[in-house]
């Protein structure tokens, strides 16, 4: 049941006197539900409970913070058809997306369950002391990660589940050791309650400290920025728009203590043609590239906003293929007013630009995300970097370049991105080696004859990319490389073994893989 409070720690609270409801996209108006926005009171107490929890649940054993993610797994799934409906009605996704991704939040803290029971994630380091060593002693050290502390998780708007109250960022902090505190979408505050009352009931049930979780809302900017803010917290995760991270991001280093923001800001994704791929699949790869663009009315981080190719024979075709798929598509419910408003804004600043080309245009509602490519030359996009700015929706752009000297010209120009693709034949990559060096350099994820939206939750995944696209590019969203982002390496230098933590014990009684004496071993000593 929806109450439209906050949960501090295991209880419910509605100490704030601001209230705000949440939109129906779908109605186009308000719907009837009360949230209460948190109290700088109920702030407070859910730090210190945070704080608190920290304590105990740091070394609480892997098997342990497994047996809770897996509760909290089966208890979002507990939750049946009121989730699903819920967050439909607050996002207008529809009811199989919706399933998807509650299967794909489930499959997360599972797979960060498992890591905890494999237990190598640590990356235990061992460098056994050599006492006679010439001409001086050498100490036992010993090394693993550690978790940082409490940790701020922002909830996106475009995955309502799979990156919100019980998605990848909360379940791998939570499988770290970090106590989280979620700051609630506004778009979703009801699916986001329902999640963290599962939350909260898989920790009581698993026995987890009070304050292991907490859920906060708030409409505006205050909640979030006394988070950001507050000394004992340590690290802050978001995925959402560049503005909203980087402000989130400058809070925290204007802090007497600096913290990391893990923050996830979308880019447009590049799609590189290169023309003997355009000669031989024109068709197919209109066809893949308008599903792409207009896939979820666009609103995926990896939405192909760029299209850069080559002037060649095929260009055309392959255009008026595009353009009869994007003119025919239908116009779709965005998330929520704003993202409605912005992506009309952002891209009718797009056509205002010199030399743009409308080549794909549906029907204009001042409702609806209207899927919309268009065309510039490579010499008038290089020039203005207007052009160059991510449009939150269904639209891409359609670079032009006269030459291949010209399309590294453009590629240089490109800011750092999640995704680059690369639509070629293999004789044609070989010959542009030095085109995909500087892309490289611009990204996180190369993907070759795809597309660039859809992003399997897996180790190999690394979901960021160099800035803009992300404030951090070592670090990934998304796979179960994303726990590192709420650990920190700590050495132990000549400790005696009984008092070592038992991931760096000689006897390995976790039975992990360790690096000893620069071996990988499972074996004691």
């Amino acid at each position: 049941m929806i109450t439209g409070k906050n949960y501090i720690g295991n209880k419910l609270s509605n100490k704030g006197k601001e209230t705000f409801n949440s939109y129906s996209p779908n109605e186009f108006k308000m719907l009837e539900e009360v949230y209460y926005s948190a109290s700088e009171d109920e702030v407070e107490e859910a730090v210190s409970l945070a704080k608190s929890a920290y304590q105990e649940y740091k070394n609480y054993p892997g098997e342990e913070k497994a047996k809770f993610l897996d509760a909290i797994a089966a208890e979002i799934l507990n939750l049946g058809n009121d989730l699903v409906q819920t967050a439909m009605s607050e996002s207008a996704l529809p009811e199989g997306r919706i399933i998807g991704e509650r299967g794909r939040t489930i499959n997360q803290l599972k797979m960060f369950a498992q890591l905890l029971r494999k237990g190598s994630w640590v990356e235990a380091t061992i460098d056994k002391a050599i006492h006679d060593r010439e001409p001086l002693p050498k100490s036992d050290i010993r090394k693993f990660r550690h978790p940082i502390g409490p940790v701020v998780i922002f909830g996106a708007s475009n995955f309502p589940l799979a990156f919100s109250t019980a998605g990848g960022d909360t379940a791998s902090a939570l499988a770290s050791g970090c106590p989280v505190i979620v700051k609630s979408h506004p778009s979703h505050p009801g699916t986001g309650e329902l999640v963290a009352s599962a939350i909260i009931k898989a920790a009581e049930i698993t026995n987890m400290p009070n304050g292991v979780f907490s859920f906060l809302n708030d409409s505006g900017f205050e909640v979030g920025s006394k988070l950001v803010t507050h000394p004992e917290i340590k690290s802050v995760a978001f995925t959402g728009s560049f503005s909203g991270g980087k402000a989130l991001f400058d809070l925290a280093n204007k802090r007497e203590e600096p913290i990391p923001v893990f923050a996830e800001m979308g880019s447009t994704n590049p799609v590189f043609i290169l023309p003997e791929k355009m000669k031989n699949s024109s068709t197919e790869l209109a066809t893949a590239l308008a599903g792409s663009i207009t896939l979820g009315v666009g609103q995926f981080c990896t939405n192909p906003g760029l299209i850069i190719t080559v002037e060649n024979e095929s260009l055309e075709s392959f255009i008026n293929s595009l353009s009869s798929l994007i003119t025919s598509a239908a116009a779709g419910k965005m998330l929520n007013k704003g993202i409605t408003e912005n992506y009309i804004l952002k891209r009718n600043n797009i056509l205002e630009q010199k030399g743009i080309t409308i080549e794909g245009n549906s029907q204009n509602s001042d409702n609806l995300g209207n899927p919309t490519v268009v065309s510039v030359k490579a010499e008038i996009f290089i020039n203005n970097p207007k052009l160059h700015e991510e449009v939150f929706g269904p639209f891409s752009l359609i670079v032009i370049c006269k030459s291949f000297e010209e399309m590294k010209t453009v590629s240089e120009q490109l800011e750092g991105q999640l995704t680059a693709t690369f639509q070629a034949e293999l004789s044609e990559l070989k010959e542009q080696q030095h085109l995909i060096n500087i892309v490289k350099d611009k990204v996180g994820r190369l993907i070759l004859n795809g597309v660039p939206t859809g992003v399997e939750v897996c180790s190999s995944m690394h979901h960021g990319g160099p800035y803009p696209a992300s404030t951090d590019s070592r670090f990934t969203s998304v796979g179960t490389d994303a726990i590192k982002r709420f650990t920190r390496p700590i050495s132990f230098q000549d400790w005696p073994d009984d008092l070592l933590p038992d991931e760096l014990k000689n006897g390995n009684p976790l039975n992990i893989w360790r690096l000893v004496d620069n071996v990988f071993t499972k074996d004691k000593f």
